[in-house]
């Protein structure tokens, strides 16, 4: 191991790490052994600690001791390359060619970036005669001495997930050399990770520039794309890629089928995904994929299907068995209960798989009216989702209040005439488990309105005003809707309808069901003065315990605990009626609990609001054949009923705290 190249470290141990590398670098193997245990107890999720640890008592002589030291810290950091490149160390020292080759292949096959792991894996072929696998050794060997010695150890860093340590690196070795193929794509790839996806897109998008034929790149770019829901643009790179280059397809194909499901083209990625299947049949995320698709084509005996053989290929998938809970219509079998239990109850299940099968447990649980045990799994669900968020209320608060102060009557008398003029938009604004889903329905089974999804283009704009790194102490969004211009202003308005362009086939209207898009109307009404706006609100109680049911495929952080849903749930209504003061009429609230009891008048109701006549189909919306994607997929699928209103009031006797938190909300929610 190079000690010069190990990861970078948390500040706090950063000085002592600098120290104890210092010390193996003079040799001084007894004293760094010491330090480098001391560190470990202090911090023992430290992966340096160790793999000093290991490296000094190598160095001493003490090859089993290393190992051991290697075996735990493997244990608890598998991914780790460095690691397997310091046991690759430890059996060359023992004289052992075949486990260091093993080992040295276990390095690399994590992390491509590792030099001294390519020109020992060299050595050992040759020495065991292997020239084939020697040469291949020796290419990477040869490619990673091309690059700059800073690109190397970035792109070792990243590997090994360590974007801190890369990140800065990079950026240092880009400002001081200019424009780098490799260095520009590893700063875009380290954006990927941290889902800054315009940086990353710019990024690639330059690095294409410059080689038009870097077919890699071109990949990342359009999976950049995809993260962006820029689907036709991401089909055009996929295109250009197979067209180039046929043999690609299949290495592809699942790219390909996941900006077709962002099209709306599900019956298309399905037979995607099921040629994928051929080649892996036991492949879990492609059946899960699959699953998704048939589930929001309403093919729900099939997703169901699809859904048990994602679980059968992986036993610990607990994604497959949420999804199934998420049909809302599913009821687990014994056998799956008890594999179930098994999976909550198992401390090596991974926490992804765990969160899931808390969650699938207690709508089993829920559904046979064992409710003190459901809500105990939905409480130790929500805890563990919880403790792994970095959601902070207060951005949201914070943000609510610049809306208010930014937002004023004379902001928009001043911008009389703004944005683009453009009719079509009917957005439905609120809470998840709201009712929206039901809204979306009715609208959608209307001749002149186009159904299309929960469109993000209103998020990516605010992304973009909100720039890079936002401080959420004072951020630039909403301060900056104050400094834009008309014509800017018009090219935000012109950007959001561009966008919902790709999903729409005709209809004079569409639907954005995008729930939190509440939390920007006023920029929604500089853009499109006269879109739609629909609030699809639901009595707190069952609005905010629906949400803490819910295990959210991504986002919606604030749903995960009591205290954040109902804070979340004030601020919702706090906003709302300063939008009803400032743009009197422009919102048509809809209660979800005066729907379900007389339907067609307020049918009647949301029509009229968006300029629609009255259409029967609009009452038989369960009829409507369409694609849904939201949880409430299988529910708006069938005639109305009250079966979900008074749902929560089964977990009424352990809801005091959500209702305490709620306080004068509980009672005012319609006002």
């Amino acid at each position: 191991m190079d000690i010069s190249e190990s990861p970078a470290n948390p500040p706090d141990s950063a000085a002592e790490i600098a120290r104890i590398r210092g010390l193996l670098g003079q040799s001084k193997f007894q004293e760094a052994l010491a330090a480098a245990q001391a560190l470990a107890e202090r911090d023992p999720g430290s992966r340096d600690a160790p793999l000093f640890c290991a490296f000094a008592l190598r160095r001493l002589g003490r090859i089993d001791a290393a190992l051991g030291v290697l075996a735990d810290l493997e244990k608890r950091h598998p991914s780790f390359s460095r690691l397997y490149e310091e046991r690759g160390q430890c059996y060359v020292a023992m004289r052992q060619a075949q486990p260091a080759i093993e080992a040295f292949l276990a390095a690399v096959n994590r992390n491509n970036a590792l030099p001294a792991s390519w020109a020992m894996l060299e050595g050992l072929y040759r020495m065991t005669g292997d020239e084939a696998n020697a040469r291949t050794a020796a290419s990477h060997v040869a490619i990673l001495r091309e690059l700059p010695r800073e690109v190397v150890i970035a792109t070792a860093l990243f590997m090994d997930g360590d974007l801190n340590g890369a990140e800065p690196l990079i950026r240092s070795f880009l400002v001081q050399h200019g424009d780098h193929i490799e260095a520009m794509r590893l700063l875009a790839r380290i954006g990927i990770a941290r889902k800054v996806y315009d940086d990353a897109e710019l990024l690639l998008a330059a690095v294409l520039e410059l080689a038009p034929d870097y077919r890699l790149a071109r990949a990342e770019y359009a999976e950049t794309l995809i993260e962006m829901h820029r689907y036709a643009e991401a089909r055009e790179q996929l295109d250009r890629l197979i067209r180039e280059d046929p043999a690609s397809r299949v290495r592809l194909q699942g790219l390909y089928a996941t900006a077709c499901v962002g099209l709306g083209e599900h019956a298309r990625a399905i037979t995607l995904y099921r040629e994928l299947l051929a080649g892996v049949p036991a492949d879990a995320d492609v059946h899960l994929s699959i699953a998704h698709a048939q589930k929001t084509l309403g093919q729900q005996e099939e997703a169901i299907q699809s859904y048990r053989r994602a679980a059968q290929s992986r036993r610990d998938f607990g994604d497959a068995y949420w999804s199934l809970a998420n049909l809302k219509t599913y009821r687990f079998t014994p056998e799956e209960q008890a594999r179930l239990r098994e999976l909550t109850a198992d401390p090596a299940v991974a926490s992804v798989d765990r969160v899931h099968a808390l969650f699938a447990l207690a709508k089993a649980l829920e559904d046979e009216g064992d409710y003190a045990h459901s809500f105990s799994y939905y409480a130790q669900g929500n805890a563990l989702k919880r403790a792994e968020s970095n959601y902070a209320p207060e951005v949201i608060e914070n943000n609510t209040r610049q809306q208010i102060e930014v937002c004023t009557p004379a902001f928009f008398a001043a911008r009389t005439g703004w944005g683009v003029a453009s009719p079509d938009p009917i957005l439905i604004v609120g809470l998840p488990r709201s009712g929206s889903t039901l809204i979306e329905q009715i609208l959608a089974s209307h001749s002149k309105v186009e159904g299309t999804q929960e469109l993000p283009t209103v998020q990516q704009i605010v992304a973009t005003l909100r720039g890079r790194d936002p401080d959420p102490r004072n951020p630039r969004y909403p301060r900056i809707l104050t400094e834009l211009s008309a014509e800017e202003v018009r090219g935000l308005g012109e950007r959001y309808l561009a966008g919902a362009q790709v999903y729409r086939s005709g209809k004079p209207f569409f639907i954005d069901k995008m729930p939190n898009n509440f939390r920007h109307l006023g920029l929604v009404r500089l853009m499109l003065p006269h879109a739609k706006v629909i609030d699809a609100r639901r009595e707190p109680m069952a609005c905010c315990f629906g949400n803490l049911k819910q295990l959210f495929a991504n986002g919606q952080e604030f749903t995960y605990s009591i205290e954040d849903i109902a804070r979340y749930y004030r601020t919702y209504l706090e906003l709302m009626r300063h939008w009803d003061r400032v743009l009197p009429g422009w919102v048509l609230r809809v209660q979800h609990e005066d729907l379900v009891e007389d339907l067609e008048s307020h049918v009647r109701r949301i029509l009229e609001f968006c300029g629609l006549d009255f259409e029967p189909q609009c009452i038989e919306f369960h009829k409507t054949r369409r694609s849904v994607r939201t949880a409430s997929s299988e529910q708006v699928r069938r005639p109305l009923n009250r079966e979900g209103i008074d749902q929560w009031r089964h977990f009424e006797p352990w809801l005091a705290p959500l209702r305490a938190a709620l306080g004068d909300a509980v009672d005012n929610y319609r006002s």
